[in-house]
């Protein structure tokens, strides 16, 4: 069963199989969308390629400290049209998405349903496999997609010289993406407190591009405590994956993130993978080994 369909069905405590562990239940909160994080506290927000030339070095540095010390940072000016993350985001996510796959009784599930899209590398792309409601729905994925990846690459431009590495280097170790779309949807949810939208997690690949709504849920663990992403319409979350952390030889840290509930209003998120290339052989970068700072994975 849809977990907006539990939602929509009025029910007044949640089922046992989506009710975490204590040890992982958020805290006790009425409605996440009183984000009570102060300016210092959430994430850096970048212009990534607004900026000139001569304040690329400046860009750098902001870059780096970013991916150092959070492992995500906002980036405005990315050059994805405002009017598509619109489309991307609304109207389409509480109809056309399904539930996770049925799990053993042991498994707790996460109180969301979602639909993902193959996108990348082009073989991969089916858009008869997508929904087709409303009727540009299909077409606006398939841009989407080309636009994020554009970002992606742009991204990894600027990541590698932050680190003082080619230009293309992690592009070249990582291949040609492997690219997913995922449009979660987060249905209100009677006992918050009790469940998880998105149990704790770094992804597996080596850069995700997110888009939230403006209902806040989203959060990345940083200094031993869970800090809420303040929502940002017109701006793209980048969160460090797994493969980037291995890359960089863990000078840059994959974010661990998690996706609270709230008992007053469901939540949109689209978060688009970029994974390696199925045979890309992912190791640190050779300028990044030394005797002070030998391989952290061989």
């Amino acid at each position: 069963m849809r977990v907006q369909s539990l939602s929509e069905g009025g029910i007044a405590e949640v089922p046992p199989r989506y009710i975490q562990p204590p040890e992982d239940r958020p805290p006790i909160h009425d409605d996440v969308t009183v984000i009570d994080n102060r300016d210092e506290d959430n994430i850096p927000m970048i212009d990534v390629f607004g900026f000139d030339s001569e304040q690329r070095d400046a860009v750098r540095k902001v870059i780096g400290d970013a991916c150092a010390k959070w492992g995500a940072f906002h980036i405005t000016n990315h050059g994805v049209p405002l009017e598509l993350l619109d489309q991307i985001r609304g109207g389409y996510g509480s109809k056309m998405l399904r539930p996770e796959a049925e799990a053993e009784t042991s498994t707790v599930l996460d109180w969301r349903d979602y639909f993902d899209h193959h996108t990348l590398p082009l073989s991969r792309r089916d858009p008869s496999r997508w929904p087709h409601f409303p009727s540009n729905y299909r077409q606006v994925v398939a841009r989407y997609s080309d636009e994020l990846k554009i970002v992606a690459q742009k991204l990894l431009g600027l990541i590698s010289e932050s680190l003082g590495l080619p230009t293309s280097c992690i592009e070249d170790s990582v291949g040609e993406f492997y690219q997913n779309i995922t449009i979660s949807y987060y249905p209100a949810c009677p006992q918050p407190h009790l469940t998880l939208g998105l149990q704790s997690h770094s992804d597996m690949g080596a850069i995700t591009l997110l888009i939230q709504d403006h209902v806040g849920g989203l959060q990345i663990f940083k200094d031993s405590q869970w800090i809420t992403v303040h929502p940002q319409s017109h701006a793209i979350l980048v969160i460090l994956a797994d493969q980037m952390e291995i890359i960089t030889n863990g000078k840059y840290r994959s974010a661990q993130h998690r996706a609270i509930t709230n008992s007053s209003s469901p939540r949109l998120s689209v978060a688009t993978f970029h994974d390696p290339a199925k045979t890309a052989k992912i190791s640190p970068a050779s300028e990044l080994i030394s005797n002070s700072s030998p391989a952290q994975v061989p």
